[in-house]
């Protein structure tokens, strides 16, 4: 049987009291992905994506960080705060771009271009991060790509879409990119778009670059086929949701993005290009485990103190 709604909401009450009470007692900061889960997303202290997270885990005097989101950013958080506790509810939870590449593929491909400038997006692993000159999100990669001398050969890594977006954006014929992706975002494929385009023929479409459809929606837009396409990360979706003054916007990217968007502009109809785009990996914090996570301290998060003075570098590229 079914609870009622008003029990529902009662638990739910509960849940979050005890998780805000739990983070006093810790000295803990909750900081969760835009990918997260509508009510993980409601508790925590700041939501925000990978490059908002490392900004406020490098900012926060907390004595605990709590990442709510996969192990790459937590392993971040950790990176830029040795000498605090971070902790993530569960440690399982991986990320399908950052298994894409290993730092020993990293060196190897090096090898093949010495004196190559290597930029690593932030969803990779410590190791890799290590390995890397500096880190870039979907939010500045175009802009870190683009300050590099441009007789320098440049490795991106490890995603292919963002890579190919980054690609196009600063004219660079220099540029390597790895051939990674994120199994959540590849799978929103151009025909699902042009389906969901031709049936809402008024709406803007915000695309993540990370997307499978984002080539064929430039071009589609280049042509004149779809000028309505906008290439953005989730910080500049949100951004722009409050700019949209009615309707309906198309949103192609993980599906935990709509919750944020919704808040920032209820009055838009804020629909997904493809709503089986989930992220299990992001889905794997429950409340319970969030629950568990602050009442004993687990799962802690530890990188190499080697590995961590190495990655911290790149990460502070792209921070700066």
């Amino acid at each position: 049987m079914s609870r009622k709604l008003e029990d529902v909401e009662s638990a739910d009450g509960a849940w979050a009291a005890e998780v805000r009470r739990l983070a006093v007692e810790r000295d803990a900061v909750i900081l969760a992905h835009n990918y997260q889960p509508a009510q993980i997303q409601d508790v925590a202290d700041h939501v925000g994506d990978s490059l908002a997270l490392a900004r406020l885990a490098a900012a926060s005097s907390a004595r605990t960080i709590v990442l709510a989101g996969v192990y790459f950013m937590a392993e971040t958080a950790k990176i830029l705060n040795a000498e605090r506790t971070v902790l993530i509810p569960d440690k399982n939870a991986g990320c399908s771009l950052a298994d894409s590449i290993t730092a020993d593929q990293l060196r190897a491909w090096k090898a093949e271009h010495p004196g190559a400038v290597v930029v690593a997006y932030v969803n990779t692993s410590a190791e890799v991060k290590a390995e890397s000159d500096m880190c870039c999100t979907s939010a500045n990669a175009v802009d870190i790509v683009g300050r590099i001398p441009p007789e320098k050969e440049v490795l991106f890594l490890p995603d292919q879409f963002l890579g190919a977006h980054v690609r196009r954006e600063t004219g660079r014929t220099n540029m390597h990119v790895w051939m990674g992706e994120c199994h959540v975002h590849a799978g929103i494929s151009p025909d699902e778009l042009r389906r969901k385009a031709a049936e809402q023929p008024d709406a803007p479409l915000f695309i993540h670059p990370e997307c499978g459809c984002a080539t064929p929606a430039l071009w589609l837009a280049g042509t004149g086929d779809l000028p309505r396409a906008r290439m953005l990360s989730t910080s500049g979706m949100l951004a722009q949701a409050r700019t949209v003054s009615s309707g309906t916007v198309l949103v192609a990217t993980e599906v935990g993005m709509l919750h944020q968007l919704r808040q920032a502009n209820p009055s838009v109809r804020w629909e997904p290009v493809d709503d089986r785009a989930v992220c299990q990996y992001m889905k794997m914090t429950t409340p319970e485990k969030l629950l568990r996570c602050l009442r004993d301290g687990v799962d802690e998060v530890v990188v190499e103190p080697a590995v961590a003075a190495r990655a911290r570098r790149a990460v502070e590229a792209m921070i700066e």
